[in-house]
């Protein structure tokens, strides 16, 4: 079959996650997926039925249409589908109006209608798609990663933890309490995302500066395009690129992602908490949407609340370079059994096969 993707842009992160990822997997199969940026001028819409008259299926990256838009690609399109990762129908978490939009449910709830088929990141995402349509029509691919593309970090035992070796890797399941004790050497946190997503971290800053002056020698690396300022947590700045993102991400030792406890966050599907799993490091994350699932508590990360939790999670992880690479372990096996780009491929072909079906018996 051939699929035609209309997306922000081809270089946009949830386009090289959730389609691009997928192309080679997909033409292996029988398939071949192109992708091209959205119409931007309201004329070349009207050209849609000459330019999508080749794909036999349409697929819709999270951009909510006007309905004269969405009238017109309906038209022009053989079987369309609509693919999100985000809680598109909400204004985000930080939004000055608040979450609720009734302009962005309509044309969601319209958008979700027309589709023959809704692709969505997160189990959330699929209950309120079905408000919309039929459950059968939607179909739960969550974000993948290539687990193969990134080094596992290296967690080098550091001075006594030796000692330790055999309790540690006892503790991924059984902890037992010690106090944190500082680390040999620095121990880096790492946080990756864009200044729109570092408004998270910016909302836990006073649990940031109690993590730095609870454990001397904590660092914070942030791969990112913009960087916070702390008093008392070190902070290294690496700038994001593509090309580098794999590499940073594994240079450290533990991932940290926080979300709001609200409905966009629950939209959210967990590409940071993948890639540190992929990276062999342990994830320490709070308890909201996509963590629950990703996050095993106890296996291949935390799963905490308050500032104290967070700084015996973490001050336990600070000690312990072996406790850190097995739950690492556990965290890349996670990835590689359901989150990688062949699991994705897989539920895809899976999705163009019923389609095609459908077709061939209309």
């Amino acid at each position: 079959m051939y699929v035609t993707a209309l997306v922000e842009a081809p270089d946009h992160v949830c386009c090289r996650y959730r389609l691009a990822a997928f192309r080679a997997h997909l033409e292996r199969a029988g398939h071949f997926l192109e992708i091209r940026p959205r119409p931007r001028r309201w004329w070349d819409w009207f050209r849609l039925g000459r330019e999508l008259r080749h794909a036999d299926i349409v697929v819709l990256q999270r951009k909510l249409l006007p309905r004269w838009q969405l009238f017109l690609l309906r038209r022009a399109a053989c079987r369309l589908l609509f693919d999100l990762d985000d809680a598109v129908f909400l204004r985000d978490s930080y939004a000055s109006r608040g979450l609720h939009s009734a302009a962005r449910l309509r044309r969601f709830a319209a958008t979700v209608r027309a589709a023959d088929a809704v692709i969505v990141g997160n189990a959330f995402l699929a209950e309120q798609a079905a408000r919309f349509t039929s459950p059968d029509r939607v179909c739960h691919i969550p974000t993948c990663i290539d687990p193969d593309r990134y080094p596992l970090a290296e967690h080098v035992a550091q001075g006594p933890e030796e000692v330790f070796g055999g309790a540690a890797r006892r503790s991924v399941r059984s902890r037992r309490r010690r106090t944190a004790a500082p680390a040999v050497t620095p121990v880096q946190l790492v946080w990756v995302g864009s200044s729109s997503t570092l408004q998270g971290l910016e909302a836990i800053r006073p649990l940031l500066e109690e993590l730095g002056g609870r454990l001397p020698g904590l660092r914070l690396k942030l791969i990112c395009d913009r960087f916070l300022e702390l008093e008392n947590l070190p902070v290294i700045a690496s700038p994001w690129t593509e090309a580098s993102e794999e590499v940073e991400i594994a240079a450290a030792d533990i991932g940290i992602s926080w979300l709001p406890d609200d409905d966009w966050s629950r939209g959210k599907c967990g590409l940071k908490v993948l890639q540190y799993m992929a990276a062999g490091l342990p994830v320490v994350a709070n308890p909201v949407g996509v963590h629950v699932e990703m996050v095993r508590h106890g296996e291949n990360g935390f799963l905490v609340r308050t500032p104290a939790e967070w700084a015996e999670a973490v001050g336990e992880l600070v000690q312990s370079p072996l406790l850190r690479r097995c739950m690492g372990e556990e965290g890349r096996k996670r990835v590689e059994q359901d989150y990688s780009v062949a699991a994705g491929a897989g539920r895809w072909a899976a999705l163009l096969h019923r389609l095609d079906a459908v077709r061939g018996a209309a």
